[in-house]
Formats: C-alpha cells, structure tokens, sequence
C-alpha cells in the first residue's frame, strides 16, 4: 500500500521502521501527553510483542485488505513520522474511529497532519462503499486534534463531561464525525 500526497506518504510498514518506532514507544515524549494519556502505556513486554507482531506481518507481507493502520513516513527520506489508525465504534452498524500520531513534535504544526488525515479518509471512503461515516475520538485538552478534526469538515457530535483525567485533572471527551456526503462536498 502507498499512497502519496505532497509532502507524506502512507504506506504499509516496513522492518526499517521497528527501530523507529521502538523509540518512540519506549519512555516519555510529548506526542503522548496528546495521544490518549489516560490510557496506560504498553509494558516493554507488551511492545516487544507488537513489535514481533509487526515484524511478523512485514516478513509474510499480510496485511489486511482494508488496512487499519498506515505508516505516515516523509516522502524524501521515507523515515517513518507516525501513523494514522482506524477501529470499530461499532462493527454491527460499520461505524469506524480514526486515528493519528506524529511523534516528533518538530513535524507538528506543519500541515503533516491535514494531509496524512486526508490521504486516510479518502482511502477508507473509497475502500469501503458500505461506510457511511467516519469518528474521531478525543478529549477536550487535544487542541490540535480538535483543530484538524474541524479544517477536515469534522462537527462535534458527542461531549462527555468530565469523562477523561489526565494529569489528576478532569477533561470532556469529545466525538467529532463527519458523513461521505460531507466529505465529497468538502473534496469538490
């Protein structure tokens, strides 16, 4: 799989990638104070087996038809920059989140993001002729992700108050989607 915009491409992973991503998985950088920080973060033996996972899938090359997660790598150097996702809301009524994560901060701000996203979403509508509509999930302290969510089109359509802690301190948890009608439109 590759798709490629101006400055991105997204493709399938590679073993090139493990180490990369190893990195950025193994201690504290900024893009997890963003990137679901109520959650907790995988053990170095939960990452050793994704890793595995990984390299599993890159070796026999089985990757999904339709896939759920890409690679965001740099169009001159290919080096892997993060990754955009997609998972069930609801896999009885086809009702799909997404995802995106730059882990180096020094990439953020850069239009990086609008254009992974766009790249994605255009590809999971495409694939999937069934998809009505498409999620992003958040919480109220992600003001970047609520920023891309609304230049891609996206309308907040669900606020959990108080619903997410991050540091000790409460936030809302926020539902932003938008329907293949919308995109087209916004695409025309």
């Amino acid at each position: 799989m590759h798709l490629e915009g101006q400055n991105i491409i997204l493709r399938d992973w590679q073993l090139e990638d493990l180490p990369l991503h190893k990195l950025w998985h193994t201690g504290q950088h900024r893009w997890m104070d963003y990137d679901g920080p109520y959650y907790l973060k995988p053990t170095p033996k939960e990452l050793e087996k994704t890793l595995e996972f990984y390299q599993r899938k890159i070796e026999k090359q089985d990757f999904p038809e339709l896939r759920n997660r890409l690679v965001i790598a740099d169009k001159k150097t290919d080096q892997l920059l993060g990754t955009v996702t997609w998972y069930w809301q609801s896999r009885e009524t086809n009702w799909k989140s997404i995802g995106i994560a730059i882990y180096d901060e020094q990439h953020w701000s850069k239009g990086i993001g609008k254009e992974a996203m766009t790249l994605w979403i255009q590809y999971l509508f495409e694939q999937d002729d069934t998809l009505v509509r498409l999620d992003l999930r958040t919480w109220s302290g992600n003001f970047g992700m609520i920023k891309l969510g609304k230049k891609l089109g996206f309308k907040q359509e669900a606020c959990f108050r108080k619903a997410r802690i991050v540091q000790g301190k409460y936030y809302d948890s926020i539902g932003m989607g938008i329907l293949r009608e919308e995109w087209k439109n916004k695409q025309k």
